[in-house]
């Protein structure tokens, strides 16, 4: 077969290995092609890089070919015995390091967890695996998920934009997005905790989808933020986007917050339009406030010219689609989200990071040590990099007993506020009765690799677009829309009510379809272009 594997879809791939066209095996050895052609060295504490390195994407941190070439022959003997495949059949996929998958390292991308070998696996992932998928490795992430840029990984190098290898791939799932724009395998699961899918999608040029709170199980997943984490599926189009979720989706007895409303078939209707449907746009989501670097006061900034007009182009496919588009939805507390998010995720993430201590697992500290206290501090100190270390002082900081109300208490009011906004948007019997809000999904394109890592304020308001989706628990997905004039992705963002997934999907597979023969639609990463 002449057509490169690699460059298909999930459900392409599936279609093919189900029908005896192609095997798993088969399948494998095009993805694992891939991988070495332009990947890289695999991330590593204390890495000795080679110039070369820096013209390859890094997504990975752990290699599972052995247990990807095992599962390939098991569904491939599954199909020779005439027994079922699964949804997934032979299709490879990688996981971020974030979710325990037994017998490998499940790292979160930090060096007090790098000699953790996982136990147990993730119920997402033990779900993809049930459905004939093919892990083909962990990749790469911002420790513990913290950041918006994948940067601030212990496992360097940490991942590039395979559209422009000088550029961050967004962040925190950048090795998920990054793989799956290079062809690393047709899907990855990711975690979207502020925006931490969506944002990389948008930066690469791909489909990621945070579902609503609870309807993705999060056991086996290493928590950052517990009230905000959403397990969400990463691909190259809306339809594959459907099938994992499909795959991933529903309740989960090891899991107490999962819902237990059923799980649509969210591919049965994602062709049928928008005809009739209400989609509105926002005037608080084409501009961002944040704080002047210099004096501290807020400042406010309309978004760049080329993401609002995205947007609005958007809009014009959609009313041409017989969508009606409802102007001028007010979002107020949108630009709250940050420092909402500042203040509540730093107190969960404090709270979740003082499991790592260096007793039961994990990294712990060479130096000699008079007593137990002594032996907290030194494991964590050498363990945890900045990032965890900063949320951890202003988690304890925020959380304190004199400033409880100042701070932590008065965020959870202003989260109840956001969601009033998404409630009242999309309010059935209320004044707009929207299906969907139409947004930008970052303010940006990709900004280049150091540009603003190290600088946390402004890093976070990379994701002030997509975090109160997150304060909301409503879910949300991101889908290319076309390119700057740096030749960088740009993505919009559909956001709906709750478990109001299908509807998502089917809006974003109407756009999809209607540009589909649009010139940005042909275009491929640098990386894949040999550039």
């Amino acid at each position: 077969m002449m057509t490169d594997l690699s460059a298909l879809s999930a459900l392409e791939l599936a279609e093919l290995v189900r029908t005896h066209q192609v095997s798993a095996e088969e399948v494998l050895d095009a993805n694992l092609a891939r991988v070495e052609k332009v990947d890289g060295c695999p991330g590593a504490l204390d890495a000795d890089l080679s110039p070369e390195d820096a013209n390859r994407v890094h997504a990975f941190i752990t290699h599972t070919n052995d247990i990807a070439r095992r599962q390939a022959r098991e569904v491939d003997a599954r199909i020779a015995n005439g027994e079922a495949a699964g949804l997934l059949a032979g299709v490879p996929f990688t996981v971020k390091d974030i979710f325990c998958v037994r017998g490998t390292p499940s790292t979160a991308a930090s060096r007090i967890l790098e000699n953790f070998v996982a136990p147990y696996t993730a119920t997402p992932v033990a779900r993809m695996n049930a459905a004939g998928g093919v892990m083909l490795g962990k990749v790469n992430l911002d420790e513990f998920t913290f950041g918006s840029s994948s940067e601030s990984s212990a496992f360097q190098p940490s991942p590039r934009n395979p559209w422009d290898l000088s550029r961050v791939p967004g962040g925190s799932s950048g090795g998920s997005v990054a793989a799956v724009a290079a062809e690393e395998g047709a899907l990855s699961l990711g975690t979207d905790t502020a925006g931490s899918i969506r944002q990389p999608a948008a930066f690469c040029g791909v489909v990621g989808m945070k579902p609503t709170y609870g309807r993705v199980s999060r056991y086996g997943l290493i928590a950052f933020g517990s009230s905000l984490d959403c397990p969400g599926p990463i691909a190259r189009n809306v339809k594959d986007a459907a099938l994992m979720l499909q795959v991933i989706a529903g309740a989960d007895k090891a899991d107490a917050t999962t819902a237990v409303k059923p799980v649509p078939d969210y591919l049965q209707d994602i062709e049928k339009g928008v005809k009739g449907m209400r989609i509105g746009l926002s005037p608080d989501y084409f501009r961002i406030t944040f704080p002047d670097p210099e004096g501290g006061e807020y400042v406010e900034q309309p978004l760049p010219q080329e993401i609002s007009d995205a947007v609005y182009k958007a809009a014009e496919h959609y009313k041409a689609m017989g969508a009606e588009i409802i102007e001028d939805v007010p979002m107020p507390n949108t630009r709250f989200g940050i420092p909402v998010y500042f203040v509540i995720s730093r107190v969960e993430a404090a709270s979740n990071l003082h499991r790592f201590d260096g007793v039961k697992y994990g990294y712990r500290t060479k130096e000699a040590v008079r007593d137990l206290t002594e032996m907290y501090r030194h494991s964590r100190g050498e363990g945890f990099g900045l990032q965890p270390k900063l949320r951890i002082l202003m988690g304890m900081y925020v959380s304190a007993a004199q400033y409880s109300e100042q701070y932590y208490q008065r965020a959870l009011k202003v989260r109840t506020l956001i969601r009033c906004d998404f409630e009242q948007a999309f309010d059935p019997n209320g004044k707009y009765k929207l299906d969907a809000l139409l947004t930008p999904t970052t303010p940006t394109p990709a900004f280049e690799m150091a540009a603003v890592y190290g600088d946390s304020v402004m890093m976070q308001y990379a994701d002030q677009l997509t975090v109160p989706a997150n304060h909301a628990g409503v879910p949300g997905i991101s889908i290319p829309a076309g390119f700057s004039e740096d030749g960088l992705p740009i993505g919009i963002q559909l956001l709906g009510a709750d478990f109001n997934e299908a509807t998502l999907l089917r809006m974003a597979r109407a756009y999809e379809m209607t540009t589909e023969q649009e010139d940005w639609r042909k275009k491929k990463p640098a990386i894949l272009e040999g550039k």
